[in-house]
């Protein structure tokens, strides 16, 4: 149980004294946390609508999709609409 505990406490302390001692780096997951919140944030608003809560009943979503996928699959069409 020891050796568990000293492996975690050997590891935290090897990331904890990387990310102290940075310098460019700081600068490179700053750069990397403001992408990820434009990426999330931003263009989940603007161009990804909620698709299936506009189009299905509450608490119906999962029968929503299912219907969805075997009509279109029934129907030979992929997902951008296009036949196969």
């Amino acid at each position: 149980m020891n050796s568990i505990v000293s492996f975690f406490h050997r590891a935290y302390r090897l990331y904890y004294d990387g990310f102290r001692n940075m310098t460019l780096g700081r600068t490179l997951w700053a750069v990397i946390i403001v992408k990820l919140i434009i990426i999330f944030a931003i263009l989940k608003v603007f161009f990804f609508p909620n698709f299936i809560g506009q189009h299905a009943e509450k608490g119906e979503e999962a029968e929503f999709v299912a219907g969805e996928v075997l009509e279109r699959g029934a129907e030979g069409q992929t997902l951008d609409g296009s036949n196969y």
